[in-house]
């Protein structure tokens, strides 16, 4: 299975992320923020990042931005519950395989998280 970098804000929804993907073998490992997910980043390999747009310190857009410089083939998931803030994302879509809209049911987002390593595969 792969290992994971989970970054979100809402501590409730990325702990309940991370223990489904968790319960679906992966290896996963969570940052409050995007500038801890950065340093998860430089400190070792992952093969998906899934970050939520709107976050303090450094915001998801940033966040992609730099993860694919750092890991250019590494998928990138973003997650968020604001229009707006989809819309910034769409710049990104070179980058980005996906944008999934909050609040998700949780098959959505473990199949979200298939599709996207099956991009990097594929």
């Amino acid at each position: 299975m792969a290992k994971i970098l989970i970054a979100e804000d809402e501590d409730t929804l990325r702990r309940f992320v991370a223990r489904a993907l968790g319960m679906d073998g992966h290896e996963v490992v969570e940052a409050a923020d995007g500038a801890e997910a950065m340093e998860h980043l430089q400190a070792g390999p992952f093969e998906l990042l899934l970050s939520d747009i709107r976050m303090p310190v450094m915001d998801g857009i940033a966040l992609a931005t730099e993860a694919a410089k750092l890991a250019p083939g590494m998928p990138i998931l973003l997650m968020t519950g604001y229009a707006e803030q989809r819309e910034r994302a769409e710049p990104l879509m070179q980058i980005v395989v996906d944008v999934v809209a909050k609040p998700f049911t949780l098959p959505q987002i473990r199949q979200a998280v298939a599709d996207a390593l099956l991009s990097k595969a594929g």
